[in-house]
């Protein structure tokens, strides 16, 4: 009788393990982006983005991104970083000042050094993905922004953005705060060469 428990307790989980995302699980996801908004309220939605695609370790990369919500309700931007050898970062969520929530248009920042990493190899890449979330709960489209860390770019911060973000001096909206990890040193700490 036990034996028979114990195996419809497993089935059940092995079922909610497969039909679970498909009952909405999904929307816990910071960037599963373009579900149904809910009823009564749209969507924000990212019109314009432009950054550059490399820099050294511990560069200043600037995020440009420009977003509007018919609700005027626009309350965060998500940022999730994926990173081979590592997987997902925990999501960053940077909150948006009341001017922002019907329209921005601006940079997020992220200062790319890392106390939790003295040094990334050189040629390591990431992919940051960034939404708008609204009060209601509603996600934007999803934005993949691939970098790659490499020394000796020339003129990184000489790049102008691209239009509509070439017209002087735009806001910052914030800071991105995500520490990366080096892969190959990950569990290696305390540990001396003789």
């Amino acid at each position: 009788m036990k034996a028979n428990r114990l195996i419809e307790i497993l089935a059940l989980l092995l079922a909610l393990t497969f039909l679970g995302p498909s009952q909405g699980w999904a929307q816990l996801s910071p960037y599963a982006g373009g579900g149904q908004p809910k009823p009564g309220t749209h969507a924000p939605i990212i019109t314009h983005t432009f950054a550059v695609e490399k820099g050294y370790y511990g560069y200043i990369w600037k995020i440009y991104i420009e977003a509007e919500d018919p609700d005027g309700d626009m309350l965060r931007i998500a940022a999730v970083v994926d990173q081979p050898g590592y997987g997902h970062y925990p999501t960053d969520w940077i909150y948006l000042k009341p001017q922002y929530q019907k329209h921005f248009k601006g940079y997020v920042q992220w200062n790319t050094f890392s106390s939790k990493a003295s040094y990334l190899r050189e040629w390591t890449q990431i992919e940051l993905k960034v939404s708008v979330i609204d009060k209601a709960g509603n996600e934007s489209n999803v934005v993949v922004f691939p970098f790659e860390f490499v020394s000796g770019v020339k003129g990184q911060y000489q790049s102008e953005p691209s239009a509509p973000f070439d017209q002087g001096d735009l806001p910052r909206l914030g800071y991105i705060h995500i520490d990366l990890f080096e892969p190959t040193l990950m569990g290696n700490e305390g540990v001396r060469d003789n």
